[in-house]
Order: C-alpha cells, then sequence, then structure tokens
C-alpha cells in the first residue's frame, strides 16, 4: 500500500469529460498535452528481449526473463514499442557520480512492464554495506564539496541546469516510466515530468533565500541571530506510483538547502532513478551529493532508516512502514523524520453542487494513475436527494475513461503496477462483493496480458466494509450517502487517515463551515486532487508527520542554529 502523489494543471477541470480526448476551455488535456507532440505510435505492444551490455563486453540474451552475467555496473538497451527506439538504461548502484556493483550482494531487481508482464531489465539490488558506502560518500561531499561550502546562488544553477536536462529527455524519461510504471506515456509526460521541472525549478528558486533572523536581546550588550543550516546527510525512501516525481519532491528541497542524499527508489520501479542519476552528473554536481541506491525495501530501507550516520530520513509509502522508519530511527541516532503516508480520502456531494462538475472531479479522484494515489477519493458520499442522479452521472463518465497500454494515444489509465497490487486490489474487489456491496460498475477480470483493473464502483456500502475502511490503491471507489451536513462531516472524518479530503458545495457558507470541519490535511472545494509545487501538502493523523512542497517542505531539511553574543556585558563572580 505505496502512497503517492499527483501534480495536474487547471486544464485538467475537464478530465474524463470526453473521454480524455477534447479540447476543454483550459487548453487540450492529456491528449494533446502542452510539451512536445506525441511521436510514439499508438497500440504498440511488442517488446523485444533486452539487451544488456557489461563495462567490458557486449551480451545479448534473447529468452525472456533472463540476465546477462555479470551484470556489475553494466548498462541494458530498452525498446519502446511503435518506434524502435533504444533507451539505454545503467544498471549499478550510483554512489560518487559513478555506477558501481555492489560490495557484497549479487542480487538482482527483475523490473517488469505491466502493460505486457515481460522482462524489461535486471539491476543491481543493493545491499546494508551498500548504504553504507552511500553515506559515506554522501558525508564526504556534504563536509566538502556541498553543505556550507558552497552558496546558494550555486546550488541554484546546478539545479536549474538539472530541471533543463529532464525538460530536454522527457519523451525519453516519460517512455521508460510508461514502461517501467504502466502510466500513459502522455500523463507522464506533460503532468508527472513537466511538473518535476517544475519542482526543481522552483526550489531552485529558493537555494539563495535560505535565511535566518537577526533578534535584538538588549541593544548595548547582547546580540543574537540564527542560522538556517542544511541537516546534512539524509535518506529517502520513495514509492512506486510516481517515481520522478517523487524523486523530485524530495530531491529538489534537501538540495536546496544544502543537504546530501541518499536515494532508494522502490524495487518495482528503478529505472527512471536511474536514469535521473546520469543527468546528476551531466548537470556538474559534485559526486557524492546524490547517491542511488536500488534494493529492497527490507534491506536498504531498513539500513536507511538505523543508520547512525544519516542525519533525516524522508518516506513515501504506507503507514505500516511508516512506523518501522520511525521506530528505527528513534532506536539508532534519533534522526528527524518525514512521512507521508496512506490515506482513505472522503469525498462528499452537496444537493447544491453542479452534478455533472462533481462527477468529473469524483471520477478523476479515484482513476486517476489507475487509483494508484494516497490522496485517492475512494470514498464519495452524496446527500441522498441527489444520489440516484450523481450515481446514474458518476456511472456514464467512468466508463469513458479508456484503460489499456500506456502508449496508446487513445488510454487515459494504464495497468496497476505489479502483480502483488493486482491481487491485492482484486482482493479487495472480491471482498466487497461477499460483504455485500453492490457493484455498479466493473469487477469482471480481463482474460488478456497486463495486471489491468478496469474502473470499478460499488454502491450499498456500510462502515465496517474492508473497502470502507481499508487504503485499497486501486480503481475501486465506494459510494455512499447521507442526509445532513453533519452527518457529512462525521462520515468523513470516521477513518485513521487524514491526508486529504474534497466536497462539492455553491453555499459559501457551507464551504466555509465543512473545511473547517473536516480532519485532513489538504481540502479540496469544488475540486478534487490538483497539488501545486508552491502549497504545502502533508497528512494529519496516520497520515503522516511533516510537509512537502512549499516553503514548508524546505523546514524538513533545516537545523536551525542560534547565536548568542555578548557585546558589552560583564558578568560579576561570584554568584
Amino acid at each position: 500500500m505505496l502512497a503517492c502523489r499527483r501534480h495536474l494543471r487547471l486544464s485538467a477541470l475537464s478530465a474524463y469529460t470526453d473521454t480524455l480526448t477534447r479540447r476543454s476551455a483550459g487548453g487540450y488535456f492529456l491528449s494533446h498535452g502542452p510539451l512536445a507532440p506525441h511521436i510514439y505510435s499508438s497500440g504498440a505492444r511488442a517488446l523485444p528481449a533486452p539487451r544488456y551490455v557489461s563495462s567490458s563486453s557486449h551480451c545479448i540474451n534473447s529468452s525472456k526473463g533472463s540476465r546477462a552475467a555479470p551484470m556489475s555496473a553494466g548498462v541494458v538497451e530498452i525498446t519502446v514499442p511503435g518506434t524502435g527506439k533504444k533507451i539505454s538504461v545503467p544498471t549499478g548502484l550510483f554512489i560518487n557520480n559513478k555506477f558501481v556493483p555492489s560490495v557484497d550482494s549479487q542480487e538482482k531487481i527483475d523490473c517488469v512492464n505491466p502493460a505486457t508482464e515481460e522482462h524489461l531489465a535486471s539491476v543491481v539490488a543493493g545491499s546494508a554495506k551498500d548504504i553504507d558506502v552511500a553515506v559515506a560518500a554522501a558525508r564526504e561531499a556534504f563536509n566538502t564539496t556541498w553543505g556550507k561550502n558552497v552558496s546558494g546562488f550555486q546550488r541554484s544553477k546546478l539545479m536549474n541546469k538539472l530541471a533543463d536536462l529532464i525538460e530536454r529527455d522527457a519523451e525519453e524519461l516519460a517512455a521508460l516510466e510508461t514502461l517501467n510504471n504502466g502510466k500513459p506515456f502522455k500523463i507522464a509526460r506533460d503532468f508527472d515530468i513537466g511538473d518535476s521541472v517544475g519542482c526543481l525549478r522552483y526550489y531552485a528558486g529558493w537555494a539563495d533565500k535560505i535565511v535566518g533572523q537577526s533578534i535584538e536581546i538588549e541593544p548595548k550588550t547582547k546580540f543574537a541571530y540564527t542560522k538556517h543550516e542544511p541537516i546534512g546527510v539524509c535518506g529517502q525512501i520513495i514509492p512506486w506510483n510516481y517515481p520522478i516525481q517523487m524523486w523530485a519532491w524530495k530531491v529538489a528541497p534537501a538540495l536546496a538547502v544544502g543537504c546530501t542524499i541518499v536515494m532508494k527508489p522502490s524495487e518495482f520501479t528503478p529505472l527512471t532513478a536511474l536514469k535521473l542519476s546520469e543527468l546528476i552528473v551531466e548537470a556538474g554536481f559534485p559526486p557524492g551529493v546524490v547517491n542511488t541506491v536500488p534494493s529492497l525495501g527490507s534491506v536498504g530501507g531498513a539500513a536507511i532508516s538505523s543508520h547512525k550516520d544519516i542525519d533525516k530520513v524522508a518516506f513515501t509509502g504506507s503507514t505500516i512502514t511508516g512506523r518501522r522508519i520511525m521506530k528505527a530511527a528513534a532506536e539508532s541516532n534519533l534522526k528527524k523524520v518525514s512521512l507521508e503516508l496512506g490515506g482513505k480520502s472522503p469525498h462528499l456531494i452537496f444537493e447544491s453542487a453542479d452534478l455533472d462538475q462533481a462527477a468529473n472531479w469524483a471520477a478523476l479522484g479515484i482513476l486517476y494513475n489507475t487509483g494508484q494515489d494516497c490522496t485517492a477519493g475512494s470514498r464519495v458520499y452524496v446527500q441522498e436527494s441527489i444520489y440516484d442522479k450523481f450515481i446514474e452521472t458518476l456511472v456514464t463518465k467512468a466508463k469513458q475513461l479508456v484503460v489499456g497500454d500506456g502508449f496508446d494515444e487513445k488510454v487515459g489509465g494504464g495497468p496497476v503496477v505489479s502483480k502483488v497490487q493486482y491481487d491485492k486490489v482484486w482482493s479487495y474487489i472480491e471482498a466487497g462483493k461477499e460483504q455485500g456491496a453492490k457493484l455498479v460498475l466493473g469487477g469482471q477480470k480481463r482474460s488478456s496480458k497486463g495486471y489491468y483493473v478496469d474502473p470499478t464502483i460499488f454502491t450499498d456500502i456500510t462502515p465496517e466494509m474492508k473497502i470502507v475502511t481499508d487504503e485499497i490503491f486501486g480503481p475501486v471507489l465506494s459510494v455512499g450517502k447521507f442526509k445532513t451536513e453533519e452527518d457529512a462531516i462525521k462520515v468523513a472524518n470516521d477513518t485513521s487517515y487524514g491526508l486529504a479530503a474534497g466536497f462539492h458545495s455553491t453555499d459559501a457558507n457551507q464551504c466555509m463551515r465543512v473545511s473547517d470541519a473536516l480532519e485532513a490535511g489538504t481540502i479540496w472545494v469544488n475540486q478534487y486532487g490538483l497539488l501545486y509545487n508552491n502549497v504545502a501538502f502533508g497528512g494529519k493523523k496516520q497520515s503522516g508527520i511533516g510537509r512537502e512542497l512549499g516553503s514548508d517542505a524546505l523546514h524538513e531539511y533545516i537545523s536551525v542554529k542560534a547565536v548568542q553574543w555578548n557585546i558589552g556585558e560583564k558578568l560579576d563572580w561570584p554568584l
């Protein structure tokens, strides 16, 4: 149950209204993205066996699912369907600006295309000792070439260069993201990557504005000032649902204030993190500033959380794992922790709402990224007087979404990321049926290849049902009803999570009351799911600690030092 995040532009207002293809008032949405024109033909699914290239020889392995040997710090070439374009991806660990083999592990991480279930590549699986090496590199860089040794102007220049390089390579990175994660190419390119570039530029703008305070104590004798210093070496653990975007969310504020990084990408989606590491070198960052160690969570994640020379750990993922990380951080060196965890977000539809627009946003809230989003509006509650009409409208909207291979231009939703996630989502769909919820859309497995779950909507729900209480992380929606505003607030807040909530109403007084009463870190009014680089994001209750985005995220990577200066007082002794 990994958590995740989305960045959408204002043109998303008309999403899912016209099968994600027609022109909206705000510009072309999804099918006609604001970046470069699409060059990939639609519908192509064939993926040849990958070509592995070691550092000393070339080896082609045509048998599906097998690996070349040795794979120490090698490169794999992956073919993009439809174009035949080759994308080279390093398979080693990225430490000190070099791709290197593990110091002691022969384990590998196999990457699979969730749209075809075919093997893409194998990368080195780092060990706890590899984390030690990466931390040592990050510490050396912090003490010598980064940290307090470079100005904010220098950090900003490098971050803007990195953003430029990602923008330059947006097509290639999006193709790799689609192959490894399954999301539609146009969404990966226009939204995930487009807004990741924006995130880096936003924090590059902050890099030379990290300032403390001067504080008057006694005008003639005492003076104090504070310095906002980088906290040090940061371990960052990111999920699989927005691999590039979560990379940017974590890396950008840390680099802006002067921290160094040991990054552990998800074992399901390590390829774009490795590709981005090449751009770290090209941008000119000193060795050791950013290090990337793909590994299993139980190995690399555990090593980062408990490492005594890591000063801060940032994690996006499940609440269960977040608890383990917090415990390990406390028992090791009491390192600072920020956690962006799970959610079971409510989405309320009041009788005064514009029902057509409310249905659009409700569909977006649960179907965007195939529901693999910790803010997914997976619990919709509708006022009784409009319930039947809203259900009819919502089902119509959900049916319009085309779910399929991400390189098909008509597609607005892809498969879930893995067989593990596929089985988990389907277990919840079956539980919903068994516990008596009414299935009004979806709920039938496809017979073809790929980890596809079509939009699924349940009604006639009760509070104790698993589909109502648990974070599913798939395109599965539970729809209930309420009578009064008080009832709506009560049912919305009846969860251990508090990441996000949304509601629709044209009553301004009601909007103020409800937004104040909902217990969540982000509240959307007459919209759902939009996040911006300059607006703080994070949870309440069991949805996490700390904040991403905005100026608030900078404080997660800052240590405040107070300097108190005596400029005139003479101390008498003894007391």
